[in-house]
């Protein structure tokens, strides 16, 4: 691989107009500004999505299902001391 890699650099550095070969952060400040701008999309996304899972699931799920739990317990046992 290092042979490949120093074959490269022979090739763009030979001739009157050397190639510029840059292995360092080749990114405009626009791009890196872009990219932060993204991943702080994708954080707020991630938070609203997890927010609105713990809503769902926390907060109307599990309640719904003890409110039925009840429901059932309690018409079983209304069955079973009147009947």
């Amino acid at each position: 691989m290092t042979d490949i890699n120093d074959l490269s650099k022979l090739i763009a550095s030979k001739g009157d107009n050397p190639l510029i070969m840059s292995t360092e952060n080749s990114q405009s400040e626009e791009d890196v500004e872009v990219d932060k701008k993204l991943r702080e999309l994708k954080f707020k996304h991630e938070l609203r999505k997890d927010w609105i899972l713990f809503i769902v699931r926390d907060v109307v799920i599990f309640p719904a299902a003890i409110l039925f739990i009840f429901a059932v317990s309690g018409y079983s046992l209304f069955l079973h001391i009147h009947g």
